[in-house]
């Protein structure tokens, strides 16, 4: 059998509006983004999830308590869904870090920060537990753009060269599922083929 994962970004930040780049940093919803989390509660809630799991950083758990914190649906942070780490580059402009991510790909971030293919297998990790822990069944995942290259490169085909550098296209969710069926399969389900536009 497989998880059935489907992924979302956690909603608008006031650092987002700010054309901040986060990072490990906790980062706080703006009143926008705590509207389209409530909305992305409305969207998910009878979606038969077994668990919803997030970053341990505030925005994210922030998103998942108002999107589902009266469903009964079970919460659960996972730091390994953690947004990739700037280090000196925490908190600084978005432009700034985006013209230096090609870079990093696999040497970390100066400052004590991590490189995308630390995130990769971090999430590589994640994903081994979730199988084990909820073979069979859907799970939803909300965290940060690193974490979506992440599930693409593991289960889209993806090459992390080119989702780095590649324009944002937000949209409702994206869906994977793992262990991800073999690429010359009619079955493969990975990524896009069940997905709707979005705000971010």
């Amino acid at each position: 059998m497989a998880v059935e994962i489907v992924y979302e970004t956690h909603s608008i930040t006031e650092d987002n509006e700010r054309g901040i780049a986060t990072g490990w940093l906790p980062g706080r919803l703006s009143e926008r983004g705590r509207h389209f989390a409530a909305r992305l509660g409305e969207r998910r809630r009878d979606d038969g999830l077994a668990a919803v799991y997030s970053s341990d950083l505030h925005r994210a758990v922030e998103t998942a308590r108002i999107a589902f914190a009266d469903t009964g649906i079970p919460l659960r942070q996972d730091r390994r869904l953690r947004e990739c780490d700037y280090g000196a580059l925490n908190g600084r402009p978005v432009a700034e870090v985006a013209a230096v991510r090609a870079r990093h790909i696999d040497t970390p971030f100066p400052g004590g920060g991590q490189s995308y293919r630390e995130v990769i297998a971090a999430t590589a990790g994640l994903l081994a537990d979730l199988q084990e822990r909820h073979d069979g069944q859907r799970v939803l995942l909300i965290a940060h753009s690193a974490n979506r290259w992440a599930l693409q490169c593991l289960l889209g085909g993806g090459a992390i060269e080119d989702l780095v550098d590649a324009p944002f296209r937000w949209q409702e969710g994206w869906y994977y599922t793992f262990p991800a069926a073999p690429r010359d399969s009619s079955a493969t389900t990975s990524a896009v083929d069940r997905t709707s536009p979005k705000l971010r």
